[in-house]
């Protein structure tokens, strides 16, 4: 039996009698238990720090990011104002009629994360079937081995990759490589990735997002928002900073482009998209690991109460044998 659920009885029944109802545990199984739910709580305890150690991890990472995200949408938001005027025609920026969609699943690899994978998978699924319901044939890809294990057996997943904890820029390239690869052969006529939006450390939000093709509009305007864990009186809690859009970067009218601002353009915005993508697995991953964070803290509180309740019975049980032996005392002097 789970060492979180209500009290252990010995409900077995004794020779030559019917089982009437539970019978009380003895003193010897409560301290058992006790030293179990103990146990058990030093392990979830342990799994929430360093669930916190990885979380601090991940931040990190988002942060060593960021200088290169921004002089990125800077040059990409100052040569898109270059290129207004001029009839620019890039693949990656096209709209064109859908008939086909890559969807991209994102969840965790493992367990013991709360409701977390659950609702990612329900939230894919529920895209799936919207695009069911209006007719469009799609494909997927799932990022993390529990989508893997849930939709392989129901669609047709043409690659799956794991997430890890700490999502690296060689990881996010490759998986990028593979998608970019299928919408501009064709394949796809839009690639959507659902994935889990991180918003505190016992939040967060199932999202929709389409990342093919890029809107123009969507890169000079997009912000940021950066979360940074901290500790204060031993309870962790995480401050959020909104980041402004970086602004376009001004180049000079008579300013000559050693090649032409389109091909720049164009080489530019596959790294545009790999960086979004590192950043939705990373912020994923956040999301996992603060969902175990809370998950691992309600199993230590139920262990806690329940060792209060178990040690409860254990005294008024040792009560209980002290008062008999001393009435037995008192009965025995008496005869």
């Amino acid at each position: 039996p789970s060492a979180f659920r209500g009290d252990v009885l010995n409900t077995a029944a004794r020779p030559g009698r019917a089982t009437v109802g539970p019978v009380m545990a003895s003193t010897k199984e409560l301290r058992e238990r006790v030293d179990s739910v103990k146990n058990t709580k030093k392990i979830t305890s342990a799994m929430r720090l360093v669930a916190a150690a990885k979380v601090r991890r991940a931040q990190d990472a988002v942060l060593k990011t960021r200088p290169f995200s921004e002089t990125l949408q800077k040059v990409l938001g100052g040569l898109i104002e270059r290129l207004k005027k001029d009839s620019f025609d890039s693949p990656l920026l096209n709209e064109r009629p859908v008939n086909k969609v890559l969807l991209v699943a994102m969840t965790g690899d493992r367990g013991l994360c709360g409701g977390y994978n659950t609702y990612a998978i329900k939230k894919a699924e529920a895209r799936a079937m919207e695009l069911k319901a209006q007719g469009i044939d799609f494909d997927m890809v799932t990022i993390g081995s529990k989508g893997t294990q849930y939709f392989s057996k129901r669609y047709n997943v043409v690659k799956s990759y794991a997430i890890g904890n700490a999502p690296t820029a060689e990881e996010a390239t490759a998986i990028a490589d593979n998608i970019l690869a299928t919408y501009l052969s064709g394949e796809a006529d839009r690639v959507e990735l659902t994935y889990t939006r991180f918003t505190s450390l016992i939040a967060s939000e199932p999202s929709v997002r389409t990342m093919l093709p890029l809107s123009p509009t969507g890169i000079e305007s997009e912000g940021d928002e950066i979360f940074t864990m901290t500790s204060k009186d031993g309870k962790f809690a995480v401050d959020a900073t909104i980041a402004e859009p970086a602004a376009p970067e001004d180049f000079p009218k008579d300013m000559i482009f050693e090649q032409d601002p389109e091909q720049i353009l164009s080489a530019i915005l596959p790294l545009y998209f790999n960086g979004q993508l590192l950043r939705q697995m990373q912020e994923s991953v956040a999301s996992e690991l603060a969902a175990r964070m809370t998950a691992m803290q309600a199993a230590s509180d139920n262990a806690s109460d329940l060792m209060k309740s178990l040690t409860l019975q254990l005294n008024r049980k040792r009560q209980a044998a002290i008062t008999q032996e001393i009435a037995e005392i008192v009965a025995g002097a008496n005869s």
